[in-house]
C-alpha cells in the first residue's frame, strides 16, 4: 500500500526541472545590463541628434539609403526591449526553468545596438563596414579556436595556437615571396603548424610532458625562431623573402550582390572561403561520423574507448597533427589575406584569444565560430568607434576585445565543462 501511495504523491509525478535548483545569475546579469542600457544609452543620450548608419559600401552594385535614428528615443525603446527579455528570464527561473540561449542571443545584438546608436549620436558608421572588418578579424581566431576544439576533444590540451599561427604566417610569406606565387605560399601555411604539432604530440602524447608547459614551450620556441630570422633574413632582403603579396577578394556571382550580407559574407578572399568549409568540416566530422564518435570517447573515457580497440594515443596524436594544420592555415590570414608581408610576433596573442573563443563555444566548431566572431566584433568597433570619436576614453576602447573575452569566459565557468579527460595522458596499463 504504501508503494502505491509513493507513486500516487504530487512529488513523484513533478516535473523533474522543477525539483532542480536554477542560478540566478543570469537573470541578475541581464537585469543590470537593461538598466545600464536604459539610462546611460536612453535617458542620459543627447536629444534631438540622430545617429547614422551607412548601409551600403561605395563600390556596391546595390546602394541603399543610410538609416538615421533619433539616439535618445531609440535608445530608451531598446531599453524596454532589454528589460522586457531581463523579465521573461526571471519568469523563467521563478518556474525554475533555465533561461533559453535564443534570450541571451537576441539581449546581446540589442544590447549593442543601443550602445552602437548611443556612440555614434551625431555621427555616421558604415555598418556593412563594421560587419566586414569583424568578419575578417575573425578569421585567425575561428581557424585557432577549431585547432583548439580539435586537440581537446580528444583530451590534448593545446596552449601552442600562438605557436601554429606564427609559424604559419611565417612561412606562408618566405614560401609565397621565394617562389613568388600566393597559392605556394598558402599550401606551406598548414605545413608549418604540422611541423609544431609534431613537437606538441610527440612530448604530449608519447612522452606524456605536461601539456600547459610543451605548449607554452613551443609558442616561445616559434616566437625567438621567427624573430631571429625576420632580423637576419626578411628586414635585410625583404624584396625576396618578404614581399609575398596579398590574395584579392573574390565576389561570388549573385550572392555578392545581396544587400549589406553579400559584400560582408561573399566579397572575400579564398582564405575566407576556407574557412567556411573547415568550420562545416570539422563539424560533420566530429558529430556526424566515426571519426568523430572515436575521438570524442577517447576525449571523454579514454579507459572505456580502448577497451572497444580504439589506439587511444594514436587518436589524440592524429588530432593534434590535423589541429596544426588547421591553425597553421589560419595564419597564413595574417599575411597572405591581410597584411602582404610578415612581421614579428604579429600574431599579437590571437592564439590565446582563440583558445577563449574555444571555451566560450563550449568545445564546438559552431559555438567557436561565433564566439570568434563576437571577439573580432569586438576588436573591429573599437577601432572604427576611436576613429569616429565617442564619448568612451581611447583607453577603454582599446580593452574592449579583452574585457569581452574575459566576460565571456567567466560568464560560463561553472556552466559548462571540458571533455572529462582533457589534459590527462593516457598510459595503458
Amino acid at each position: 500500500m504504501s508503494t502505491t501511495s509513493t507513486a500516487t504523491s504530487p512529488s513523484a509525478v513533478e516535473p523533474e526541472h522543477s525539483r532542480l535548483p536554477v542560478s540566478r545569475k543570469t537573470s541578475v546579469s541581464l537585469t543590470l545590463f537593461a538598466l545600464l542600457a536604459l539610462v546611460v544609452f536612453g535617458l542620459l543620450a543627447p536629444s534631438g541628434v540622430s545617429s547614422t548608419f551607412a548601409l551600403s559600401l561605395p563600390g556596391d552594385e546595390t546602394q541603399l539609403s543610410p538609416v538615421a535614428l533619433p539616439s535618445q528615443a531609440t535608445g530608451i525603446l531598446l531599453g524596454v526591449v532589454l528589460l522586457a527579455l531581463a523579465g521573461f528570464s526571471w519568469m523563467r527561473t521563478a518556474s525554475r526553468r533555465t533561461t533559453p540561449a535564443w534570450v541571451t542571443i537576441v539581449f546581446g545584438a540589442v544590447w549593442m545596438l543601443a550602445f552602437l546608436v548611443w556612440a555614434v549620436a551625431d555621427k555616421s558608421m558604415s555598418l556593412t563596414g563594421l560587419l566586414q572588418g569583424s568578419l575578417l578579424l575573425a578569421v585567425p581566431l575561428v581557424f585557432g579556436s577549431l585547432s583548439g576544439v580539435l586537440c581537446e576533444r580528444a583530451g590534448v590540451i593545446n596552449i601552442a595556437i600562438e605557436g601554429h599561427l606564427l609559424a604559419g604566417a611565417f612561412l606562408s610569406a618566405v614560401v609565397a615571396s621565394l617562389t613568388n606565387n600566393l597559392w605556394a605560399g598558402l599550401l606551406a601555411a598548414p605545413l608549418a603548424g604540422l611541423l609544431v604539432a609534431m613537437m606538441l604530440a610527440l612530448f604530449t602524447v608519447k612522452y606524456f610532458v605536461d601539456q600547459i608547459i610543451v605548449g607554452v614551450v613551443l609558442n616561445v620556441l616559434v616566437i625567438g625562431l621567427t624573430g631571429f630570422l625576420y632580423g637576419r633574413l626578411l628586414v635585410p632582403y625583404q624584396d625576396t623573402w618578404n614581399s609575398p603579396g596579398t590574395f584579392a577578394p573574390y565576389k561570388i556571382p549573385i550572392l555578392g550582390d545581396i544587400p549589406v550580407i553579400g559584400p560582408v559574407l561573399f566579397n572575400q578572399s579564398v582564405i575566407v572561403y576556407l574557412m567556411y568549409v573547415v568550420v562545416v568540416v570539422v563539424q560533420i566530422a566530429l558529430f556526424r561520423t566515426r571519426y568523430g564518435l572515436r575521438v570524442r570517447a577517447v576525449g571523454e573515457h579514454p579507459a572505456a574507448a580502448d577497451t572497444v580497440g580504439i589506439r587511444v594515443n594514436f587518436v589524440r596524436a592524429r588530432n593534434v597533427l590535423i589541429a596544426g594544420l588547421v591553425a597553421g592555415l589560419g595564419g597564413a590570414f595574417f599575411t597572405l589575406g591581410s597584411v602582404g608581408a610578415f612581421g614579428k610576433e604579429m600574431t599579437a596573442g590571437k592564439g590565446f584569444i582563440a583558445l577563449a573563443a574555444m571555451i566560450f563555444g563550449r568545445w564546438t566548431p559552431l559555438g567557436a565560430l561565433a564566439a570568434a566572431l563576437l571577439f573580432g566584433f569586438a576588436d573591429n568597433l573599437q577601432s572604427v568607434l576611436s576613429i569616429i570619436g565617442t564619448p568612451i576614453p581611447s583607453e577603454f576602447m582599446l580593452m574592449a576585445p579583452y574585457l569581452a573575452t574575459i566576460f565571456a569566459v567567466a560568464g560560463l565557468v561553472g556552466r559548462v565543462r571540458a571533455p572529462a579527460a582533457d589534459g590527462k595522458p593516457y598510459i595503458k596499463s
